[in-house]
C-alpha cells in the first residue's frame, strides 16, 4: 500500500512538472526565444545542474500529432509528445557522461513517422567538482646533491584531477609545502609548479651533506584551477628523500711507466655519474697527434698503448657524463695522467769533439773546462745521473794521467805542471759518461797555447821624416811599419797592437794593423791644420793583447819613433758659423744694425765680405766689419725668410773665398689695412619680402689671425635702412631693414676695422642693387631705349649702302683676278720663245 502511494505521488509530481514547465514555456518561449521548428540541434547544460530543466520547445506542424524521443535518453532526457517540450529530469555528472546523442521523430496520429529523425547532441559542461589525487600516496627518491645540479630534476611527482582537461579545473599547480627537518631555515628543495619535478634549490645544492643530515620529507601540495583562487581543490602527498655522497668526483691523478710492455688497454682508473644511465666521453685539453685513453659505458679509463715519457711527460683530458639526450650533466671531470720515468735513455755528449785550451804555465788545480752531456730520463732522478771517468790519454807524455775529471760535475782540472807546447801541442781524451744502466764514450780535445814570453820588436826604431800638405785627406797612409813576435802565431801571444803614446795630444793620427802580417799603417784620423801643429814627433809602442808572463817586460826594441812635417797650403778663409740666423720686425728702420758675419784667414790674409742673392736689395753688408744692416723697407706679406750668401773673400792674389748662409725671419706688423675677400655683386629681388641677406667676407695679408668690426657709415637714412649681423670674426650678414626700398643700386658706406697693434681701418662703398627678377632669381635689366634710333627709310637707306658697297668690292675682286690671268697667260706665251739657258738666267 505505501508502495502504490510514493509511485502514485511521484507519478504526480511529474505531471506537475510538466504542467509548470508547460506553463512556463507557454509564457517564456517566444520572449527566449527557445522554441521552434524541428532541426538539428546542439545544446550544453553545465553539468550539477538540478533535474527537471527545460531545454527546448519544438513546434508540431501538421501533419505531425507528436513528438518521439529516442537514443541516448539513459531515462534522463524526455519530450513532451504533444507539447514537443524536450527537458531533463535528473542532475547531469560530466565525469559519468560528457555527451549525450538523441534523436527526435515526428508521427502522425497513427504513429507512423513523418519528419526525423532529428539529432539533437546535449554536451555537459565542466564545473570543478573534483579533488586531484596523487597517483601514489608517498613517494621516495635519492638526491647526490652538486651546486651545478641545481634546479635540475632528480624525481618527479604526479596528481590526475578527474575534471575537463581543457579548462583550469583540471589545471593543476605544484608547490612544496614544508620539509621535514629544516636545520638551515631556507628551502633546501624546490618543485616544478607544472612538471612536479623535484630539485635542489641553489642553496641546497651547497648545504646539503649526507654527513650531517641524510632524510627529509618533504609535503608536497598539488592545487586544480592552476593554483591561482582560494577556491581551488588541493591534496597532498609525502615525498621521502634520501640524500646521498656525490659520486661525480675527479679521481686522484695516475701514474703509468713508461714504455710499459702490456697487454693493453689497461684499466688505470674510473669515474661514475650519480645515475646508472649515463653515457661517458672523453675529451683532449690539447691536440694531440694520437690520444691514448679511451672510456667504456661504465666509466672506466683505459690506456690504450705504451708511453714515452720523453715524447710527453704528463697527460690532461676531460670525462664528461650525458644523459640520453646527448646533453652534458655536469661539468666534466679532468683527469691527470703522470707518466713515470724508466731509464731507457743512454748518456749524450753535446758535442762531437770538446775542444779545451790551457796555458803551458797553467798551475796545478786549474780548471781547463766542463764536459757537457744530457740524458733525455726525468731530470733529478738516478735514471738522469751522469758521472765521467777518463779512460785513456793520447800522448802519455811525457806523463799519463796529466788530467783529472771531477766524477760528478764532468769539470777537468790540471794534475800536473809538465806541460810543454813545443813537446806536445795537444791531448786527445776518451771519457767514459754513464748513467745508472748505460755509458757512452765522448772525445774531448785539450789544445796546450803558448804562453807570453815574447816581445814584438819593431824592424827598425826610427822611421825618420814624413813631410805632407796640411789639406792631405783625412784617411790617407803616411807610413807604414812592422815589428814582429815569435810567440805562437794567430794567438793573443802573438798579435801586435799599435799605439801613439807620445806626440800627438789631439788624435790626429790612427794605427792599422794587418792581423795576418801584422804591419801597421799609420793613416789621419782628423784634419791637419798647419798653423795650429807644423811638427808632429810620434813615439809608436807594440805590445800583445796576451799579457807578457812573469818576469818578462817590453823593452826598448817595443819602441819606435816617426817625425810628421806638416806643410802650409792656402787656405780660404773660414766662417764662425756655416749658417747666420737671426729675426727682425718687417717695420724696422732702414740702416738698423742685425748681425755680424765674421770669418777669419788662417794664413792671416785680409778679407772682405759681399752679398750673394740679395735679389730684393733689402741688406747691405759692411765689406770690413761684416756687419749686416737694413738697406730698404721689409714687408714680410712678400717673403718671410729672407736668404742670401755672405761670401769671405781674400784680399791676396789667389783671393780664395768661403761662403756661409744668412737667414733672416721677418716678423709680422700689422701693416696692412683689411679688405673684402672678393669684389662682391650683391642685389636682392624687388619687391622686398623680408628675411633677405648677403654673407660678406673680410680679409688682411698680416699674420695674425683676423678678428674684424663691421660698420656701416653715411647718414642716418641709410643707417636706418640697412643692418649688418656677426657671424663670427670675418663674416657678416649685410641685409635690408625695410621691405619699402626702392628698386635701384644702393650705395653702402661700408667700414672695416682690425684688431691690430697699432688697429688699421678701411673706408669702402658696397652697391647692392635692388632689381625686379627672373624665374632663375637673377637680375632682370632691361634695355634703355634709345631716341636716336633709325626709321623705315632710314633702315632701307643703310642697307642699299651697304648693298652698293659690297657690289663694288666684288668686282674689284674679279676685275683683279681676270687681269692677272691675262698677265700670267701672256708670260707663258714668251717664255716659250727663248731657250731654257735663258729662261733659266732671267729666273
Amino acid at each position: 500500500m505505501q508502495e502504490i502511494t510514493k509511485m502514485f505521488i511521484l507519478h504526480g509530481l511529474h505531471i506537475f512538472y510538466l504542467l509548470v514547465f508547460h506553463l512556463a514555456a507557454c509564457q517564456h518561449t517566444e520572449e527566449l526565444h527557445l522554441s521552434g521548428p524541428l532541426q538539428d540541434m546542439t545544446f550544453s547544460v553545465q553539468e550539477g545542474t538540478i533535474g527537471f530543466q527545460y531545454l527546448y520547445q519544438f513546434i508540431i506542424e501538421p501533419p505531425a500529432d507528436s513528438l518521439r524521443l529516442s537514443g541516448e535518453t539513459d531515462g534522463i532526457f524526455e519530450i513532451g509528445p504533444k507539447q514537443g517540450i524536450l527537458y531533463f529530469n535528473k542532475t547531469l555528472d560530466r565525469e559519468t557522461k560528457a555527451v549525450y546523442k538523441l534523436q527526435v521523430n515526428a508521427v502522425d496520429a497513427k504513429g507512423e513517422k513523418v519528419k526525423g529523425p532529428y539529432i539533437i547532441t546535449v554536451n555537459v559542461q565542466d564545473i570543478n567538482d573534483n579533488q586531484p589525487q596523487f597517483d601514489q600516496l608517498k613517494y621516495f627518491g635519492v638526491v647526490r646533491p652538486l651546486p651545478s645540479r641545481a634546479g635540475k630534476p632528480f624525481m618527479y611527482v604526479h596528481a590526475t584531477d578527474l575534471d575537463d582537461p581543457t579548462t583550469p579545473n583540471a589545471q593543476l599547480s605544484y608547490s612544496i609545502f614544508q620539509h621535514f627537518p629544516n636545520p638551515y631555515n631556507v628551502m633546501l628543495f624546490e618543485i616544478n609548479n607544472k612538471t612536479g619535478g623535484i630539485a635542489t634549490s641553489p642553496q641546497g645544492a651547497r648545504l646539503l651533506d649526507p654527513q650531517k643530515q641524510d632524510h627529509f620529507t618533504l609535503v608536497v601540495t598539488v592545487k586544480d584551477l592552476a593554483g591561482m583562487t582560494g577556491n581551488a581543490f588541493t591534496n597532498n602527498a609525502d615525498v621521502e628523500i634520501t640524500v646521498k655522497e656525490n659520486l661525480w668526483k675527479a679521481p686522484p691523478p695516475v701514474h703509468i711507466r713508461e714504455n710499459y710492455l702490456g697487454p693493453y688497454p689497461i684499466n688505470i682508473t674510473q669515474v661514475q655519474w650519480n645515475d646508472p644511465d649515463a653515457k661517458y666521453e672523453l675529451l683532449p685539453k690539447e691536440r694531440l697527434p694520437r690520444f691514448p685513453f679511451t672510456i667504456n659505458k661504465n666509466g672506466t679509463i683505459y690506456v690504450t698503448e705504451p708511453l714515452d715519457r720523453e715524447e710527453k711527460d704528463f697527460y690532461t683530458f676531460y670525462a664528461t657524463a650525458k644523459d640520453e639526450q646527448g646533453e652534458i650533466l655536469d661539468k666534466p671531470l679532468e683527469i691527470q695522467i703522470v707518466v713515470e720515468d724508466v731509464n731507457d735513455n743512454p748518456p749524450v755528449c753535446q758535442k762531437a769533439l770538446t775542444i779545451f785550451e790551457v796555458q803551458e804555465n797553467e798551475n796545478v788545480g786549474s780548471i781547463i773546462g766542463t764536459l757537457e752531456a744530457s740524458d733525455m730520463d726525468q731530470q733529478g732522478t738516478l735514471n738522469s745521473r751522469l758521472q765521467f771517468h777518463i779512460v785513456d790519454q793520447n800522448p802519455k807524455i811525457p806523463v799519463d794521467k796529466l788530467f783529472i775529471v771531477q766524477q760528478e760535475a764532468g769539470t777537468f782540472q790540471l794534475r800536473s805542471s809538465s806541460l810543454n807546447k813545443h813537446v806536445v801541442s795537444n791531448y786527445t781524451l776518451k771519457v767514459e759518461v754513464t748513467d745508472a744502466g748505460f755509458k757512452t764514450e765522448c772525445d774531448v780535445q785539450i789544445n796546450i797555447i803558448d804562453i807570453n814570453d815574447q816581445i814584438p820588436i819593431f824592424e827598425k826604431s826610427d822611421y825618420g821624416n814624413v813631410t805632407i800638405p796640411e789639406d792631405t785627406p783625412i784617411g790617407n797612409v803616411i807610413q807604414e811599419i812592422q815589428a814582429t813576435d815569435v810567440d805562437e802565431p794567430f794567438t793573443g801571444s802573438s798579435q801586435i797592437i799599435y799605439q801613439i803614446e807620445e806626440g800627438d795630444p789631439g788624435k790626429i793620427f790612427f794605427i792599422e794593423t794587418d792581423p795576418k802580417t801584422n804591419r801597421g799603417f799609420i793613416k789621419i784620423q782628423k784634419a791637419l791644420d798647419f798653423e795650429k801643429s807644423p811638427v808632429y814627433n810620434l813615439t809608436i809602442k807594440a805590445t800583445n793583447p796576451e799579457p807578457l808572463v812573469s818576469g818578462v817586460q817590453y823593452r826598448s826594441n817595443s819602441t819606435a819613433y816617426f817625425r810628421v812635417i806638416v806643410t802650409d797650403v792656402n787656405e780660404p778663409p773660414v766662417f764662425r758659423q756655416l749658417t747666420y740666423i737671426t729675426a727682425v720686425y718687417e717695420d724696422t728702420p732702414v740702416n738698423t744694425w742685425v748681425m755680424k758675419a765674421e770669418a777669419y784667414d788662417p794664413e792671416g790674409d785680409e778679407i772682405r765680405y759681399t752679398l750673394k742673392n740679395n735679389n730684393r736689395k733689402w741688406l747691405r753688408i759692411d765689406e770690413i766689419s761684416g756687419d749686416i744692416y737694413i738697406a730698404s723697407h721689409l714687408d714680410r706679406e712678400t717673403e718671410r725668410a729672407y736668404r742670401v750668401e755672405v761670401t769671405a773673400i781674400q784680399t791676396s792674389k789667389e783671393s780664395q773665398s768661403s761662403t756661409a748662409i744668412f737667414i733672416l725671419h721677418i716678423r709680422d706688423v700689422n701693416d696692412n689695412a683689411p679688405r673684402l675677400a672678393k669684389n662682391y655683386s650683391l642685389f636682392f629681388c624687388h619687391p622686398l619680402s623680408g628675411g633677405e641677406h648677403a654673407q660678406i667676407e673680410a680679409t688682411d695679408d698680416d699674420e695674425h689671425d683676423p678678428e674684424f668690426t663691421f660698420s656701416i657709415e653715411g647718414d642716418e637714412n641709410i643707417k636706418r635702412n640697412w643692418g649688418i649681423s656677426r657671424i663670427n670674426g670675418t663674416h657678416v650678414y649685410l641685409y635690408p631693414k625695410s621691405t619699402d626700398l626702392e628698386a635701384k643700386m644702393h650705395n653702402i658706406p661700408l667700414k672695416i676695422k682690425d684688431k691690430g697693434e697699432p688697429p688699421l681701418e678701411r673706408n669702402l662703398n658696397l652697391q647692392v642693387n635692388i632689381c625686379r627678377c627672373t624665374d632663375a632669381r637673377t637680375c632682370f635689366i632691361e634695355l634703355a631705349h634709345n631716341s636716336q634710333s633709325p626709321s623705315v627709310g632710314m633702315a632701307v637707306g643703310i642697307l642699299l649702302a651697304v648693298a652698293i658697297v659690297v657690289g663694288g668690292i666684288l668686282g674689284g675682286v674679279f676685275f683683279h683676278l681676270n687681269r692677272k690671268k691675262k698677265k700670267e697667260r701672256k708670260e707663258a706665251d714668251q717664255n716659250a720663245k727663248y731657250p731654257a739657258e735663258m729662261i733659266a738666267l732671267t729666273s
